[in-house]
């Protein structure tokens, strides 16, 4: 099995057919995987064999009679704890959510089943969904597989963790502030962060909830960039309302060669400064376009585009959206103590508590920000097909559970604000832009490094068709040391 357990999705669902595998072996072989790697990882933290072995039973003989459900046709597969799933729990870390079970899956859920995989765990979130590592009071700590001293990211940290470790097939996790991208990037895995909506979030949310988060998207993790294309066809489209009136019309890449494009890059920024070899694998990503008779422009950005003023209506919104989720109490206790700040108080601490309590007014303001933005980013994908940037500062970092205000992350021996580095999550994340991220290979630690390719609303096809140009050139997945 460890020689298959690597395979992407495609592959996957392609020796199924194949009669090459059959589901139910595919899954024995994980669950032994899980048996003897989860316990050091704790990756996986709901199970759900029984049912499991039942469907890949009928995958294996809906095969034999020639018949196949869908693209990911018996591919065992797991999914982030936060996704409603009939009969499992769905918590979000959150202790007095650990009785919460939801008795339907998840809109996603649905269309991931029609696509045809088999469903078989659940994987490990931070409470809340709110943190750059994966750990709760539920179910204990999360580790990176290529260094367990250190953190696989968050919130999807279980899903990066589990794929990275041969546990699973697939994945699929969450984002608002990179918590695709910064677990696919810290475990050297790819993850697709989509266009605002294109993926329907029902039963991804509070009990409860059915409006759709602001800023927050659902998609794909996998081993190879083809995989993130299955996710986003298998789970895109309207929901059953929007069905009435629109139809999902995705164009794919422009260009088949490396070669045909042009791409802009960001390679460190003084908001956010990034590691030397973070940069390097930034400039290895142009270098490769070059190389292929592509263009590379460093520092290109949209016209008339103040990035400082970006990243603060980022953080207006979400820091709104993100108190929207807290209890009551705890934005009333905020809101008193909002009304204590200095009217000339600028710290750090005020802009946040300003903006977590913020007006419908304020909102209103930062969203009309954000439709100037998302309208400049439109006109500089017109002169670019991508964006090349890094997502996070560093690799992986070791597990620090202290309190947020008194995290930070070392870059290059400089000590820098932890939550800092939303600001690279919030390029994408702002302007409802879709962004894919690649491995770039271990560092000199030999830890994961990670970079994004951004692109233009609906560009999903596009920038996920770029990383599958560039996987072919040699930023691919490898599996981590003893796995």
């Amino acid at each position: 099995m460890d020689d298959i357990a690597f395979k992407t999705a495609a592959e996957l669902a392609a020796m199924i057919q194949a009669k090459e595998v059959g589901s139910e072996e595919l899954l024995d072989g994980y669950l032994e995987r899980v048996a003897q790697f989860n316990p050091e990882l704790n990756a996986l933290i709901v199970m759900d064999e029984e049912r499991a072995r039942q469907r890949a039973r009928e995958a294996d003989a809906a095969v034999a009679k020639g018949e196949t459900w869908g693209p990911l046709h018996g591919v065992p597969m797991t999914i982030k704890e936060s996704y409603d799933v009939a009969g499992l729990p769905s918590t979000w870390g959150n202790v007095p959510l650990k009785d919460n079970m939801p008795s339907k899956d998840a809109l996603s859920v649905q269309r991931l089943k029609a696509a045809g995989v088999v469903l078989f765990g659940k994987t490990n979130v931070p409470l809340n969904l709110a943190d750059f590592q994966s750990y709760n009071d539920i179910y204990g700590v999360t580790n990176n597989p290529w260094n367990v001293g250190r953190t696989p990211g968050g919130s999807s940290g279980g899903s990066a963790a589990a794929l990275a470790a041969g546990l699973t097939g697939f994945e699929s996790g969450s984002d608002i502030g990179g918590s695709i991208r910064n677990p696919a990037h810290f475990c050297g895995v790819f993850g697709h962060k989509p266009t605002w909506g294109l993926l329907p979030p029902r039963g991804h949310a509070m009990p409860g909830v059915l409006s759709q988060s602001d800023l927050s998207v659902i998609g794909p993790l996998g081993r190879g960039a083809q995989d993130l294309e299955l996710g986003v066809h298998a789970m895109a489209g309207p929901d059953e309302i929007m069905d009435e009136g629109y139809a999902l019309r995705l164009r794919g890449p422009q260009h088949s060669r490396l070669g045909q494009y042009r791409v802009a890059c960001w390679a460190s920024h003084d908001m956010a400064p990034v590691t030397q070899e973070t940069q390097g694998r930034v400039a290895a990503v142009a270098d490769a376009i070059v190389a292929a008779g592509g263009q590379a422009d460093f520092d290109a950005t949209p016209d008339d585009f103040d990035v400082g003023g970006a990243f603060g209506t980022y953080q207006t919104l979400l820091q709104a959206v993100m108190m929207s989720r807290q209890p009551d109490d705890v934005y009333r206790a905020l809101q008193e103590e909002a009304r204590g700040l200095a009217l000339d108080d600028v710290s750090d601490r005020a802009r946040t508590l300003r903006a977590q309590v913020a007006t419908f007014r304020d909102y209103s303001a930062a969203n009309e920000a954000r439709t100037h933005l998302r309208w400049k980013w439109r006109e500089f994908f017109g002169r670019y097909d991508a964006l090349i940037a890094p997502i996070m500062a560093t690799p992986a970092f070791p597990h620090d559970h202290r309190p947020f205000g008194k995290r930070t992350l070392m870059v290059d021996n400089a000590e820098r604000p932890y939550f800092e580095q939303v600001f690279w999550a919030g390029l994408a994340i702002c302007s409802y832009l879709p962004s894919t991220v690649i491995p770039t290979g271990p560092s000199a630690d030999g830890l994961p490094i990670g970079v994004q390719i951004i692109g233009p609303e609906y560009g999903d096809l596009k920038t996920i068709g770029l990383a599958k140009l560039l996987e072919a050139e040699g930023f691919a997945f490898t599996p981590p040391p003893g796995y």
